[in-house]
C-alpha cells in the first residue's frame, strides 16, 4: 500500500541508534510495555500541532488526553485556542513539570494537566480526543484500548499508523525543522472508534398498507463494513455502507425502490430514519445475535 511505503521510507530515515528501539520484546497479555529513559523525545512542530487538532476537530467541551505529551504543547494548545481540557501522559518527570509550568506561564493549568505514568496503564474512559506521538509498536499495543473506547472518540496519531488498522484520513505537512527524515515532512493519522455493528438485524420497512420484513447480515473489519439484505423474499447486497463512530448508514435497492437507512447504533438497537421517495419515516432495527470479538 502507498502509505506503507511511505512509512517505510520515514522509518529507513530514523538514524541507526534509533532503529534499535523498534526491536521490542514480545508482551504477555497481562504485561504492560514502559516507555523508558531511550525512547527518544522528538517535539511536535507548531504546524503538527495545529493540524493534529484541525484533523480531530477538536472544539469547546471537548477532552483531551495527550500520550507522550513532552513539553505539553498539544495540551496546552488546546486549552488555549479552543477552549477544551485535558491531560497528557509522559514517562519523564522532567518534561512533567516543563509541561505544568508551560500549562501555568500559558494561563491554562486548570485545564491542562500533566501525569507522570505509564501510557499503557492510563484510563482513556474519559477522552473524546486522544492525540499520539509514539513509536508504531507502542501503538499496535494500544490498538485494542483504543477501539474499546467509546463509538466517536477521535484520534490522531503523528507520523505513525495503529498496526493494520486503516486511518480515516491522512495528511502531510512540511516540516523543515524536522530533526529526523530526508523529506523533512510528517504524516498525521486520524481516525474515529467505530461501534460494533457486525451480525444479524431485523427490520420492518412501513409502508401505507403493511410493512416489509427486512433482514440484514453485516460484517465489519474496523470501520468497513459490508453485508446483504433480504427484503420480503428478495436478498439483495448492501450498497454504500459507511459507519461513523456510532451513525451507520446504507442504501438498500430490490428493483422495485431505492431505500436510504441511517441509525444510531445504542447496545443492540439501530434507531433513525428511512428515506423512500423523497419521504422521511422513523426507523428502527434489532440485533438478533451477540456481535462477535
Amino acid at each position: 500500500m502507498e502509505k506503507e511505503c511511505r512509512l517505510k521510507n520515514v522509518l529507513r530515515a530514523v538514524p541507526l541508534a534509533l532503529a534499535a528501539l523498534f526491536a521490542l520484546p514480545a508482551f504477555a497479555a497481562d504485561e504492560a510495555p514502559k516507555i523508558t529513559e531511550e525512547t527518544p523525545y522528538v517535539p511536535s512542530p507548531r504546524i503538527v500541532v495545529d493540524t493534529m487538532l484541525r484533523m480531530a476537530d477538536v472544539r469547546a467541551g471537548d477532552f483531551l488526553i495527550d500520550l507522550g505529551s513532552g513539553d505539553g504543547r498539544i495540551i496546552i494548545t488546546a486549552a488555549k485556542e479552543y477552549d477544551a481540557q485535558g491531560f497528557g501522559v509522559d514517562y519523564d518527570p522532567r518534561l512533567v513539570r516543563l509541561a505544568t509550568e508551560n500549562a501555568q506561564k500559558a494561563g491554562v493549568a486548570d485545564r491542562a494537566r500533566f501525569i507522570d505514568q505509564n501510557v499503557f496503564k492510563t484510563d482513556l474512559g474519559q477522552a473524546s480526543v486522544v492525540t499520539i506521538y509514539l513509536l508504531p509498536e507502542y501503538n499496535a499495543v494500544l490498538k485494542p484500548t483504543l477501539l474499546a473506547l467509546k463509538p466517536g472518540t477521535r484520534i490522531v496519531s503523528h507520523d505513525y499508523g495503529i498496526a493494520d488498522w486503516e486511518p480515516d484520513a491522512a495528511s502531510k505537512v512540511q516540516v523543515p525543522e524536522k530533526p529526523v527524515g530526508v523529506e523533512k515532512s510528517s504524516w498525521i493519522y486520524y481516525w474515529m472508534v467505530p461501534a460494533q455493528v457486525q451480525g444479524h438485524w431485523r427490520s420492518r420497512i412501513p409502508a401505507a398498507k403493511s410493512a416489509t420484513a427486512l433482514e440484514f447480515k453485516l460484517t465489519q473489519h474496523y470501520q468497513k463494513v459490508e453485508g446483504t439484505a433480504k427484503i420480503g423474499a428478495s436478498t439483495v447486497a448492501i450498497e454504500r455502507p459507511l459507519l461513523k463512530g456510532d451513525l451507520l448508514s446504507f442504501d438498500l435497492s430490490d428493483g422495485k425502490q431505492s431505500l436510504h437507512f441511517e441509525g444510531r447504533i445504542s447496545g443492540g438497537q439501530l434507531s433513525g430514519q428511512l428515506l423512500s421517495g423523497g419521504k422521511k419515516l422513523p426507523w428502527r432495527a434489532v440485533r438478533v445475535d451477540a456481535p462477535k470479538d
